[in-house]
């Protein structure tokens, strides 16, 4: 039906037919406004329609007041009968109560001073939202007024563009969804796997009838996004190359862990010999080695680099900044150097003159092991014979950028090895690193303690500061991370700049403090890093600069101003700068406490707080894809297994059955033009 007509037609002046249908013919949508759905990633009417709800409200159901409990969310019906709105500082909070013929309840809007000139005492509301517990009144929070029943879409929110204005530019771009978005996988695949079609999948995720249509239309995003999502990793990856054998000595393990003046944990003697299994192996390593901060990842890679130049074959190691390229090569000096290894630098911000020496030292196989930042992946780096390619906080690095370190030479292609301290859970990690085998150390070295987390309100914050001089006084570091860089307008947030001046003029006045930030030049930032490590700073105010590769075993505190702004792997990864020494640490939160904070401080396993803050965000956050459209985040299916395991086997059946070639080439086209982009670039928060 290729004349089908959308857009304005049923009520406006003009008719469009779908396939010629542009964002700019929906009814409702000015310049402004296209500009901010363009901002967000939708472009098309298409991207209008695959940008599917995040979430729903039931609003079918309304409850009676008397069987509420705290914690769920529900939709009510009432009378007003109580309505009142005061502000302490710049909050403004307005508070309600509303009675139905079973009881009563309360009702609060924080910084919504509007609502309480809405709304009048006698009103009828049918009111959404979650119930909660306020100044011990059982109450609705921050709830919405519902003008509809039925299962309602909730969209992520979009700068400019109102809901309601979206919902109708939906409603208009429906009538031509089979046209607009055509089915993208094959028929027979529909079949075996019993999925709903695209067009009927789009029509019942933005105007459901039913929880069980809603569940069908979930299942078939789910599965079209972890399908399509591991064919593009899979054809980024290529297939398997041949690899460079290493002979492995029998008595490698015990003379490498003999350099070290403490003994591995089970874990890293584990995954060391995995991983020598992969490169004496005559096929491409391609492993991740993924581990919470301070499981001895570093070391475990080590050994692999000791055990390639034992064979005769270069190792490139690749961080994602200077300062941690930097204390890489200070590690491998300390152990490799008196096995007799060879250890060079190389940096793009290098002089001329040092930067000719260390190409000519790598060209020349002089430098067996080399250690640097995206320098060493220019074209003018030419390696004597790469054999191990190792890369460090791997997220940062996209699939074909580490890729290009393992192009292969004369028909062998480099063994690969990626590094990440950032935990994230099993399911995620079997999409994300669908390129990777995975390897994870999941214990910690002996003599560590658990760094000691607390959640400080703001009121106890000169008792905090109080308590860092104390710590000071007594030999030990801290550091004091902030949100923001500098002041602004737009937020109340603390800045490093600012809180650096307050400490120094009060609380720390006399310390030695140091301030570490994104934008100061590469050597700025090094000093001021230096200066902590060296203990000539006593206390560092950053950014989140410091979130990986410092390391300061004589820093015992972190206090992070603000807490309540940082997601939770964030967190903890910034809780990770202390307890890397022997001496009790603590990690201080000040903010008002929420999950995020609360979760933090019950657990110091990486991987337990990665499930959580998957629980929170979403995989589309989580990700960080979010802004590439598609990846519907409640609805991709992470948290199923069963559903990723169908996924990959489907996927490994389209590769490498003939008979499936047809559909594999139609699910290949489909991969590329969604997820090529997002693979490459994707980063984890």
């Amino acid at each position: 039906m290729t004349n089908e007509k959308v857009g304005a037609a049923a009520s406006g002046p003009f008719c469009v037919p779908a396939e010629q249908l542009q964002l700019q013919d929906l009814r409702g949508l000015g310049k402004a406004r296209l500009e901010a759905l363009a901002t967000a990633g939708i472009r098309t009417v298409a991207d209008l329609l695959m940008d599917v709800p995040v979430s729903y409200r039931d609003t079918s159901l309304v409850m009676p007041i008397a069987d509420l409990s705290e914690g769920q969310t529900a939709c009510v019906a009432g009378t007003l009968v109580q309505i009142r709105a005061r502000y302490i500082g710049k909050l403004s909070i307005v508070q309600g109560f509303v009675r139905d013929d079973t009881g009563g309840l309360g009702l609060v809007w924080f910084n919504q001073p509007w609502t309480g000139k809405q709304l009048r005492k006698g009103d009828q509301l049918l009111l959404y939202g979650q119930v909660t517990r306020y100044k011990d009144t059982l109450s609705l929070q921050q709830p919405t007024r519902v003008m509809h029943r039925g299962i309602l879409p909730v969209y992520r929110r979009i700068e400019g563009v109102p809901n309601k204005v979206r919902e109708d530019c939906v409603k208009q771009a429906l009538n031509g969804v089979s046209i607009i978005c055509p089915e993208t996988l094959p028929e027979a695949l529909l079949r075996r796997h019993r999925l709903m079609g695209l067009p009927d999948a789009l029509r019942v995720a933005h105007a459901p009838d039913n929880d069980e249509q809603l569940r069908a239309a979930r299942r078939r995003f789910a599965f079209e996004n972890l399908t399509l999502y591991q064919a593009a990793i899979r054809l980024l990856r290529g297939s398997a190359e041949q690899g460079i054998p290493m002979p492995v000595p029998d008595s490698f393990a015990q003379t490498f862990w003999r350099l070290f003046p403490f003994a591995p944990t089970g874990a890293q003697v584990n995954a060391l010999h995995t991983i020598a299994n992969d490169l004496s192996s005559a096929t491409q390593m391609r492993r991740l080695l993924q581990g919470d901060v301070g499981s001895g990842k570093t070391a475990v890679a080590l050994g692999a680099a000791m055990l390639a130049a034992q064979a005769g074959w270069q190792t490139a190691l690749m961080a994602p900044t200077e300062i941690l390229a930097r204390q890489h090569l200070q590690s491998a000096q300390t152990v490799l150097g008196p096995a007799g290894i060879s250890v060079g630098l190389l940096l793009g911000d290098m002089r001329a003159a040092e930067r000719r020496n260390a190409l000519d030292a790598i060209a020349s196989g002089a430098w067996q092991v080399v250690i640097g930042t995206h320098a060493l992946i220019s074209k003018s780096v030419q390696y004597n014979r790469l054999g191990l390619v190792i890369t460090d906080e791997q997220h940062r690095f996209g699939v074909r950028q580490r890729a290009l370190l393992g192009e292969g030479r004369e028909g062998l292609s480099p063994h690969v090895l990626v590094m990440s301290a950032t935990p994230i859970p099993r399911t995620l990690a079997m999409v994300v690193y669908g390129d990777l085998d995975i390897t994870i150390l999941h214990e910690m070295p002996k003599g560590r303690h658990p760094v000691r987390t607390l959640i400080v309100p703001p009121i106890k914050r000169d008792d905090l500061y109080a308590f860092v001089r104390q710590r000071v006084q007594a030999g030990e570091q801290a550091y004091v991370v902030c949100p923001l860089l500098e002041d602004s307008e737009e937020s109340d947030a603390n800045s490093a700049k600012g809180v650096f001046s307050e400490l120094e003029a009060g609380a720390l006045r006399g310390l030695n403090l140091g301030l570490a930030y994104g934008s100061q030049t590469s050597q700025e930032k090094e000093q001021s890093l230096r200066d902590f490590r060296e203990g000539r700073t006593h206390v560092l105010v950053a950014t989140t600069v410091v979130e990986v590769g410092v390391d300061n075993p004589n820093a015992t505190i972190m206090v992070i101003e603000g807490a309540d702004r940082f997601g939770l792997s964030q967190l903890h990864q910034l809780r990770g700068r202390v307890g890397r020494g022997t001496k009790e640490s603590w990690c201080f939160l000040l903010g008002d406490p929420n999950e995020r904070l609360k979760t933090l401080c019950s657990s110091n396993d990486g991987f337990v707080i990665a499930e959580k803050d998957l629980q929170l965000r979403g995989p589309g956050d989580f990700l960080g894809t979010r802004q590439h459209g598609h990846f519907a985040p409640d609805a991709l299916g992470i948290s199923d297994m069963r559903l990723i395991e169908e996924t990959r086997a489907c996927v490994r059946d389209l590769a490498t059955k003939p008979v499936l070639a047809q559909e594999w080439a139609m699910v290949q086209q489909a991969a590329m033009a969604r997820y090529s982009r997002a693979v490459e670039e994707i980063a984890m928060y």
